[in-house]
């Protein structure tokens, strides 16, 4: 029998990127009480994994009764707090205006886990459309970040508008209706701008100080998998940085397919990125992190682990950076954080 702690903690991992507590434990079929005789058509480990979940929801009194999943509650209410501390680290973009604008971009039900091979993601299976940079951005010279699995938007949004250094954002995300709120934002927040501004002129020096800052973020609707070389190689200007952040970890190792992060994708990497560009990447899920770290580690005549952040140490032993290098928290990593989760990042620099 397998042991039934270690199942538990990956299906505890499992609830958490599921978003709802029903999803793991309806797969154990509920019990009514932690002291439940096991059924005859449930194995000793399913049972014993049961009794763990209601342990692990508070159920010590042995003998309450749940009418449904006890993790559900504990789930939903992390979920509401970290809308809440999303909403306050993001609040100088001032999204909430645009919140009751198109009804359809309001608030969105998105699966957590996106299947990027399915026949219902057909349009992903063929390199995304080049758009013409000229119209995309207004200086398409400037050095570019590109976020793979850009999520809502707002971590590049926010980065657009905060970061010092001069450049273009680029979010890919597979999930179009999060594309379609994006670049919705983008057009509002510049629409917002125009029409805050006390004059032409100052809209106009705005931009050329590159303090306009929507005019320096776009989102597409692409798998990174198939696009990144095509889009990445027709940029007129050089590829800086690439992030790519808390990506969907499908867990079961027949799926692990699915995940972005592939060898061809590594080798579009190393082939586009400029010299002493950065890559950054992070999860919330070790066995995810230990992935990413080893295809990078694996070309070490191409990318240099970079465990020094000005002049200080910024990595534990295992070579793990200890803090937010961005200076924001993507969404995922609110909502990991809060959960307790911690973060696995890894920063390195491409030498050749």
């Amino acid at each position: 029998m397998k042991h039934p702690e270690a199942i538990a903690s990956r299906v505890m991992l499992g609830v958490r990127w599921s978003g709802c507590g029903l999803c793991a434990a309806h797969v154990l079929r509920w019990p009514t009480t932690a002291t439940s005789s096991p059924s005859p058509l449930l194995d000793p480990t399913t049972f014993h994994l049961r009794r763990l979940f209601l342990n692990l929801s508070g159920d010590s009194s042995g003998g309450r009764s749940w009418p449904c999943c006890p993790v559900t509650n504990e789930v939903s209410s992390v979920a509401a707090r970290s809308t809440e501390v999303i909403e306050m680290e993001y609040a100088d973009l001032n999204l909430k205006d645009f919140y009751g604008v198109n009804p359809q971009l309001g608030h969105l039900r998105i699966r957590q886990h996106v299947n990027p091979l399915s026949s219902s993601f057909s349009r992903l299976q063929a390199p995304a459309e080049i758009p013409d940079w000229k119209e995309v951005f207004r200086d398409a010279t400037l050095p570019l970040m590109v976020d793979i699995g850009s999520g809502s938007g707002r971590f590049l949004l926010w980065l657009a508008k905060n970061c010092p250094e001069t450049r273009n954002y680029l979010g890919l995300e597979i999930r179009q209706k999060l594309v379609q709120r994006s670049q919705f934002w983008v057009k509002e927040l510049r629409l917002k701008n125009m029409e805050t501004s006390m004059e032409v002129l100052s809209l106009l020096k705005a931009c050329l100080t590159r303090k306009c800052s929507c005019l320096s973020s776009h989102f597409m609707f692409a798998n990174a998998m198939v696009s990144f070389e095509s889009l990445v190689a027709s940029y007129p200007g050089p590829l800086t940085l690439v992030s790519i952040l808390c990506p969907d970890p499908h867990f079961k190792k027949k799926h692990h397919k699915r995940r972005v992060l592939q060898e061809p994708l590594v080798n579009s990497i190393a082939e586009n990125l400029s010299r002493g560009g950065t890559v950054f990447v992070q999860s919330d899920v070790l066995e995810v992190a230990l992935d990413m770290r080893n295809q990078f580690d694996d070309r070490p005549d191409i990318f240099s682990h970079v465990n020094v952040i000005g002049d200080k140490p910024s990595c534990d032993s295992q070579g793990w950076v200890l803090h937010n290098p961005m200076g924001i928290r993507t969404e995922r990593e609110i909502h990991a954080k809060l959960e307790g989760a911690r973060i696995y990042r890894r920063i390195y620099e491409k030498v050749k």
